[in-house]
């Protein structure tokens, strides 16, 4: 797949978004090494704190599938859903990241449109990062 597929799958699934308090309307597509795609939106709550982020959206669809290799995820969002900036996942969604994906192979687009994004590896947005191979006893 393409990046402007997965980013139109992530735009497709844009309206989605349950974002009533801070009308910050964020997608995320998520492609697996199979080449399956699973999309995910922001969903808030009133009480802040449960609310979930687009990307982990994505993500615990997958992994509750059983998917655990994943080769690149796009992103978009803005204020009312309107795309006229990059839309970067935050901290721990970058985390969430880290957890499952190779951080020098594993692709973030982040996009305004399918014609119009940009895409770095999960090393050049978490530098330093955190993960599995870091609680490795032998390695």
């Amino acid at each position: 797949m393409d990046q402007k597929a997965l980013i139109q799958a992530a735009i497709d699934t844009l309206p989605f978004s349950y974002s009533p308090y801070s009308d910050f309307k964020v997608a995320a597509a998520l492609l697996s090494k199979e080449g399956k795609v699973y999309t995910g939106c922001n969903i808030e709550s009133a009480s802040y704190t449960p609310s979930n982020c687009a990307e982990r959206t994505a993500f615990f669809k997958a992994v509750s599938e059983g998917v655990r290799e994943f080769e690149a995820i796009a992103i978009v969002g803005g204020r009312k859903g309107i795309l006229d900036d990059y839309c970067p996942p935050c901290g721990v969604c970058r985390q969430v990241m880290m957890e499952f994906c190779s951080p020098r192979d594993f692709k973030v687009i982040l996009a305004k449109g399918p014609d119009d994004y940009k895409e770095f590896t999960l090393e050049e947005i978490l530098p330093l990062g955190f993960g599995p191979g870091n609680l490795l006893v032998d390695k």
